[in-house]
């Protein structure tokens, strides 16, 4: 744009840029008013071209969250450009948000049939497919992405998430075997995790997280303090109170200290109430649980709310309410969604009979009841 500063599809994509950065942190308002005047000037040199549009577009779904204005703008695109895979693709993105999945399911079907070989539409697909736990066509859609990108990192471990799901562990630990502590891919190590803690292989998993604490660069305090709550929980897990009180503390540190400027992060509101969770704040825990729902409610985002209700009913095992926490379960058993603890999968009867963390529900009938169900 330096070199040319009327040149507006430029300004769009710098818009689309900061929209999405936005969407991915939801309170850097740096990013949202850069995003609003990139549009702006892409606007004023050629309003109803069809990248602006999309930048308009991106910019109502993922700066206002106002997806019928999304849809729209994307409607309009797809007008001009009846052939474009990204504007279904996009179209798929917003109705999933609105808790449309059937609809998203078309969007994505349609962009495939355009563009079979794209990966992002492959895996975009599988946001939809796996939320409604139809795995074994989340399966081959990751087969033909592997199939275009062999050996990739994050397309294996989202293959390996399904399986999870479905509470095959030995063939999620196959595609997870090359995952180490120094592994670059942020997706593929939470997913080794999450595995190491199915398998209850604690020892294992705390070595990973120490290793990469120290280790591995994290591009901001942001995403350390994550990972520092991850080790927090697993040393409780394990049993070593007194090592998991030390790093949730660090944790609470780093957390805190991004809370007093981001307040409006419905992820610091969940992560605090880990860490307040773990050095056994239940007031703290719960009210931080409460936050991160009331942040971000259904109405707003279909697809990620629930994972919030997730969390609390994971918050209240930890502290014995467990009636409420299995009333959440059983709910969330029904409702498609993006899970913090399985994504891009949801909670499924094998996962609840797998996982450690629901230990404390297992005397409950109601709960055997739950981990009983069918399997998708």
């Amino acid at each position: 744009m330096q070199l040319d500063p009327n040149f507006a599809p430029a300004w769009a994509r710098l818009s689309r840029r900061n929209s999405s950065i936005f969407f991915d942190s939801g309170v850097d308002t740096t990013r949202r008013d850069a995003a609003k005047r990139a549009l702006e000037k892409a606007q004023k040199l050629e309003s109803n071209s069809p990248e602006t549009l999309l930048a308009l577009g991106y910019y109502q779904y993922w700066v206002l969250r106002d997806y019928g204005s999304a849809k729209s703008a994307f409607g309009r695109v797809s007008k001009t450009l009846p052939s474009n895979s990204e504007v279904l693709m996009a179209l798929g993105q917003v109705t999933r948000r609105e808790g449309q999945w059937d609809q998203s399911i078309a969007y994505f079907e349609q962009a495939l049939t355009r563009d079979p070989r794209n990966v992002e539409l492959l895996e975009g697909a599988v946001w939809t497919c796996a939320p409604l736990r139809q795995f074994t066509t989340a399966l081959k859609l990751y087969d033909r992405a592997l199939d275009i990108r062999p050996n990739d990192p994050d397309l294996m471990a989202g293959k390996a998430t399904i399986y999870q799901a479905q509470g095959n562990l030995p063939e999620a630990a196959k595609l997870l075997v090359e995952v180490n502590a120094q592994t670059n891919s942020d997706w593929a190590f939470r997913v080794k995790i999450t595995q190491l803690r199915l398998e209850r292989n604690y020892g294992e998993a705390i070595r990973f997280l120490q290793v990469h604490l120290a280790q591995f660069h994290f591009a901001s305090e942001y995403w350390k303090g994550f990972a520092q709550v991850d080790l927090a929980l697993m040393q409780l897990r394990a049993g070593d109170t007194a090592a998991a009180k030390i790093t949730a503390e660090q944790a609470r540190n780093t957390l805190e200290q991004l809370h007093t400027s981001q307040v409006g992060d419905v992820n610091l509101a969940a992560g605090l109430s880990q860490v307040y969770a773990v050095m056994g704040e239940k007031e703290s825990a719960l009210k931080a649980a409460e936050r991160a729902i009331m942040l971000l409610p259904r109405a707003k985002d279909a697809a990620d709310a629930p994972a919030c209700e997730e969390n609390q009913a994971f918050i209240q095992t930890i502290f014995g309410e467990n009636s409420r926490a299995i009333t959440t379960l059983t709910q969330l058993l029904q409702t498609p969604y993006y899970s913090w603890l399985y994504g891009p999968g949801v909670v499924t009867p094998a996962l609840l009979s797998l996982d450690p963390i629901w230990d404390p529900l297992r005397a409950d009938p109601a709960f055997q009841k739950l981990c009983e169900e069918k399997q998708p």
